[in-house]
């Protein structure tokens, strides 16, 4: 769970919004259901939850939607990501079809929701087209119509998309997408939730999630939350969960927002097929319109381009859209990338009692995190649920057995960095406002220069299992390369898995850490790798 805010660059939707103001925990408290995570998919599940007539608190160390869920562009799809072609090679035609109901049946959740809660948030329905580059070939659209029709969506070939400066050629349109202002959303579901009963409660970092048949949330604080149930929503565990980890990867993802003369973009989806891809989307300003352009993502703290990721999204942009005037706003954000394709929402993997978790976005977080609040709400109030299987935290995908080779392999990879050299052989080469990697015998510091010339020094080990983290000049912040905990300047966390601030280097006990974390990583990930392994032979011979 997050503990700062300090990212350098501020979304669209965060602009000018008034923030909700809720408080911190102060006392001791009982209830149904703790939830932890104030973003899409936690305020779902409690609201869910609380119109079931559960008792529920949501608990987050930063606002309402403060984290991933306010940076997103906010595309409410069932023409997912990973391609229906896909889903249906790694879970069949079965899960393929599950996939789709499940994320129409999301859409479908949000509107009832905005209807009946009456929340101002720009919630409209529009088409989604899907086309390829100039070149490419469109074989594989063809394949995607087949495959996407077997599993129930409504899709179909047009001449071109209704982009007026740019030609696609034929593509495919999917009808009755969706899209919405996401932090206002939020803020709609979290004053509903309020109105039923819920209590929600900003500025409050949850430490450690004690399972039994009463779970213990501790906080940093102090007040301790007792429920019958818990629900981690933070985007990814904040807690060590076998398993999830080794199987979900961690992408930056960067975003630009274009004016445009009003009306003169079709209010529509786009998305392009290359990889990484292109995802585009209109939002209504005063007296103009936004174009929001997505795209050129790339593994959390394995790049040092990022400055040019973001020239090159405006040089996508400005080729497609001639009518844009300026680009006022670019943020990143992060998503989690799950290795089949599909998010994991379920009672916790390691069989800790009553506890249950959401992770792995897979670039869908609206609309995953709003089935995670469906589902999750079955499965707490004991209901079957035809989802269920299908984003079990604890699946095995054989098909993706593979994908998930070359995840563990790549994170493997990244602990080299304890051999190579830091970014800068000496404090004084830091410019203000920057931060680097710096060697000083065995022990590697992030020393970060803040804007009046002072330096602050940490450790660079990061305190989940033991990579070295790199400098995102873009966000101002320390970004783990091997399972994508972030740290602010100073070293704060940010977002998990990691759940504690990055060390102090004077301490001894670090250095001891440190060297303890560097065994038990290379341990653990084995360990994980083949526990995985072994399942899956377990698995082919009982099938």
């Amino acid at each position: 769970m997050k503990t700062a805010r300090s990212q350098s660059t501020t979304s669209i939707w965060s602009n000018g919004t008034e923030e909700a103001i809720f408080h911190p925990l102060s006392t001791d408290t009982s209830v149904d259901v703790c939830v932890v995570g104030a973003g899409i998919a936690g305020l779902s599940t409690a609201y869910m939850l609380g119109r079931e007539g559960q008792s529920v608190v949501v608990l987050d160390s930063g606002s309402i939607g403060g984290g991933e869920s306010g940076r997103t562009t906010a595309h409410l799809s069932n023409a997912l990501d990973d391609r229906y072609y896909e889903l249906e090679r790694l879970h069949g035609i079965e899960g393929s079809r599950l996939a789709a109901e499940s994320h129409s049946a999301a859409i479908d959740a949000v509107e009832a929701i905005v209807q009946r809660e009456k929340i101002d948030c720009g919630f409209e329905r529009i088409d989604g087209y899907l086309f390829v580059p100039p070149g490419g070939e469109r074989d594989e659209l063809e394949e995607e119509r087949r495959t996407a029709q077997r599993a129930g969506v409504t899709v179909e070939w047009v001449p071109r998309a209704p982009m007026e400066d740019f030609d696609t050629g034929p593509c495919l349109r999917f009808p009755r997408q969706g899209q919405l202002q996401p932090v206002k959303y939020l803020q709609g579901l979290g004053r509903a939730i309020e109105r039923a009963g819920g209590r929600i409660f900003t500025g409050t970092h949850v430490k450690d999630v004690e399972s039994g048949s009463s779970v213990l949330v501790k906080t940093d604080a102090g007040p301790v939350v007792r429920a019958r149930t818990a629900v981690i929503a933070t985007n990814v565990p904040i807690s060590e969960t076998y398993g999830l980890y080794t199987a979900n990867a961690a992408y930056r993802t960067y975003v630009i927002a274009a004016r445009v003369p009003r009306g003169s973009v079709e209010r529509a989806l786009f998305w392009d097929t290359p990889d990484p891809y292109h995802y585009v989307r209109v939002h209504s300003g005063r007296g103009s319109d936004w174009l929001i352009v997505g795209g050129e993502d790339h593994k959390t703290g394995q790049a040092d381009d990022l400055d040019e990721r973001f020239k090159r999204l405006e040089s996508w942009s400005r080729e497609r859209f001639h009518k844009i005037e300026s680009v006022d706003f670019r943020w990143s954000g992060q998503v989690m990338e799950p290795v089949d394709g599909l998010a994991f929402i379920g009672a916790h993997p390691l069989g800790k009692e009553n506890i249950y978790i959401v992770s792995g976005d897979s670039g869908h977080g609206m609309t995953h995190g709003t089935l995670a609040g469906i589902l999750l709400r079955d499965l707490i109030l004991e209901r079957s649920n035809p989802w269920a299987r299908l984003y079990d935290p604890s699946r095995i995908t054989l098909r993706a057995f593979t994908d998930l080779a070359c995840e563990n392999v790549n994170v493997g990879a990244q602990f080299t960095d304890w051999l190579k050299d830091a970014d800068m052989d000496s404090i004084d080469r830091i410019v203000p406002g920057e931060g680097a990697t710096i060697q000083t015998g065995w022990r590697k510091l992030a020393v970060y220069r803040d804007e009046h010339g002072a330096y602050h020094q940490c450790s660079a080990v990061c305190p989940h299992l033991g990579c070295i983290v790199s400098w995102n000049s873009i966000e101002k912040s320390w970004d783990c390369p091997c399972h994508g905990s972030r740290f602010d300047p100073y070293g704060r966390v940010i977002h998990g898995p990691a759940n504690k601030n990055l060390d102090n280097p004077e301490d001894y006990h670090a250095l001891l850490n440190a060297a303890a974390l560097l065994m038990e990583s290379s341990a653990s990930l084995s360990i994980n790798f083949l526990g995985k392994l072994l399942n899956l032979g377990l698995r082919v011979g009982r099938n």
